[in-house]
């Protein structure tokens, strides 16, 4: 996670060839842990890199692929820890 615009854009560019890194997709990245994420998104002037951390628990995750779509409502309910899919108990 030490990767900041020029990095991360290269590994867009070089790991999902078929994205567009300027057509306004976010790219989401999470470390091993999977407690912090970077977000790279294009807005018509510039790159835009935006982080969190967790301070307890992970990032749940629909699905262990590496590479994913997600919806803009999935991605709200990651970034809130909102696990996606089945049931899950609130406490």
């Amino acid at each position: 996670m030490r990767k900041s615009f020029q990095g991360l854009l290269a590994l867009v560019q070089h790991v999902f060839s078929e994205r567009d890194p300027y057509s306004g997709n976010l790219f989401l990245f999470v470390n091993r842990r999977g407690n912090y994420v970077k977000v790279l998104a294009w807005d018509r002037t510039g790159f835009v890199l935006v982080a969190k951390k967790l301070e307890k628990g992970r990032f749940a995750f629909p699905s262990a692929d590496a590479s994913q779509e997600l919806s803009e409502r999935a991605f709200r309910f990651l970034l809130d820890g909102i696990p996606l899919g089945g049931r899950h108990r609130v406490r």
